[in-house]
């Protein structure tokens, strides 16, 4: 679930810190920010001049007991998960499984069809941008596709507001293709003439989460192996991120973050069908390391992920002008958000919240992981959001 990353004006703006900032200074600042906003812990990586000039974590990963939110706690990072779908994407195009003007039907097992456009064709480049006419129901994706993992507490304040209010049940999880056929498939108990637009693919823009794992699972279906197989051996691997998974099972739960509705009340464990599009768990050591390869890249400075063409792909605008509203960004890259000077992309789930961006020369950026949630009220993420930008931005422009 991604919320859009909006900026939040306030009565009382906080104070803008000093124009000049050293390591132990930008450290003091996000102390501040702790002692005088709602965020449990955080964790930041600072990228300029091809180096990860600063990597630090503050606050609690769980507050009840004290332990420390560090560069090595493990999260999940919501939507910007969509990106490592954009980096499969362009990493099986150049392994030659498809293009960006591929059908999908001519790679899904099942035909996916729109039956308010029955005779138009979707490609994955529709998919990618977000383009392609299958649209979130946004009651259907929460309650249908969110789930409490068994023997999770249930009895909590966080849990029954995701009962009581999204409807989201505690269940065993089931497939990406099951989800997916329930959801497009005629005979599915999803299926809804809503999950799909009366315009023709590339004619509209709506953000969907579903069809990005439709993505996910074309992947699937090209490659004859799961979609997190994949990501590991063709993005985790090659960048180091030993502790980067699609899978909660496989995370030391010792290093697991709480995900907070608020300081007080955690969340249960919750997880999703359609995980590609939302379920990467990381740390701040290889989510910083991410960053660094996407702005090598980004600058044809040797990422390696792929070759400078690919990056080339996945950053270049791929949409014409005007056809993503105005109040959400100015074009899409593969996946990526492009807005003013920023290539980005942010997540907003049930009790985490991230971003990760820098600027289109790729010569600085960061990343933010959160145990905040912004998913029932974006406001308090919004200043600890704004404010730890400031800060950054200052100290870069300083160093």
């Amino acid at each position: 679930m991604l919320l859009q990353l909006l900026s939040c004006k306030k009565d009382d703006e906080p104070t803008p810190p000093p124009p000049t900032m050293t390591p132990t200074e930008l450290a003091a600042s996000m102390e501040d920010i702790l002692d005088e906003t709602e965020v449990p812990g955080f964790a930041i990586s600072i990228v300029k001049d091809n180096a990860i000039i600063f990597q630090q974590a503050f606050g609690y990963a769980d507050t009840e007991a004290q332990k420390p939110y560090t560069n090595q706690t493990v999260q999940h990072i919501a939507s910007a998960s969509k990106t490592f779908v954009g980096a499969a994407v362009v990493k099986a195009i150049e392994q030659g499984y498809f293009t960006l003007d591929t059908d999908i039907n001519d790679i899904l097992p099942v035909d996916v069809i729109n039956p308010k456009q029955p005779n138009t064709s979707i490609t994955v480049k529709h998919l990618v941008t977000h383009t392609s006419g299958l649209l979130d129901v946004p009651s259907t994706y929460l309650a249908e596709n969110y789930y409490i993992l068994p023997g999770e507490d249930i009895s909590t304040v966080a849990a029954s507001t995701l009962i009581n209010e999204l409807g989201i049940r505690q269940r065993e999880g089931r497939s990406l293709e099951e989800f997916l056929a329930e959801y497009y498939l005629e005979d599915g108990d999803l299926y809804s003439l809503d999950n799909f637009a009366a315009t023709a693919p590339g004619s509209s823009w709506s953000y969907s989460n579903v069809a990005t794992g439709l993505t996910a699972y074309l992947i699937e279906t090209a490659t004859q192996q799961s979609f997190a197989d994949y990501v590991k051996a063709n993005v985790f691997q090659p960048l180091g991120m030993s502790s980067s998974t699609y899978d909660i099972s496989e995370v030391d739960m010792n290093n697991m973050a709480q995900w907070y509705f608020d300081r007080e009340n955690p969340f249960p464990r919750y997880a999703n069908d359609s995980y590609a599009e939302g379920s990467v768990f990381t740390t701040n050591i290889d989510f910083g390391q991410y960053l660094l390869d996407m702005m090598k890249g980004k600058q044809n400075l040797g990422g390696a992920l792929f070759s400078a063409s690919g990056y080339d792909m996945l950053f270049a605008n791929q949409l014409p002008a005007g056809l993503v509203p105005a109040d959400f960004a100015d074009n899409f890259g593969i996946f990526w958000i492009k807005e003013g000077n920023k290539i980005q992309h942010g997540g907003n789930s049930f009790g985490v919240s991230t971003q990760l961006v820098f600027d289109k020369n790729a010569q600085s950026g960061y990343t933010l992981m959160t145990n905040l949630d912004a998913s029932f009220d974006y406001t308090a993420y919004a200043e600890v959001s704004q404010r730890i930008d400031q800060a950054i931005q200052s100290f870069i422009q300083a160093n």
